[in-house]
């Protein structure tokens, strides 16, 4: 398992995108699970079941800020993946 310790939205995304790679290539079945649970201290702890857990604790004080985060970080991996295909 990875190591719990606060890390950002980006850390979790970028996670479960090379996840979702590693499936893709993968000759044959498998499975990707997110989990979230609420923690104290407004964090929430993330767990990414695939082959094994990899554990995150996320800060998040505005729900409108972590979305927004989130879709930056989105956006910026579709751009990447244009700039992999092209070259």
């Amino acid at each position: 398992m990875s190591e719990t310790n606060t890390q950002t939205n980006i850390d979790v995304i970028t996670k479960m995108a090379e996840l979702y790679c590693d499936l893709m290539k993968h000759d044959g079945y498998g499975d990707f699970k997110v989990e979230m649970k609420i923690l104290r201290r407004q964090q929430k702890e993330v767990i990414i079941h695939c082959g094994k857990q990899h554990r995150f604790v996320v800060d998040y004080a505005n729900e409108q800020d972590v979305i927004c985060e989130a879709m930056e970080v989105v956006k910026s991996l579709e751009v990447d993946a244009h700039k992999i295909k092209v070259a």
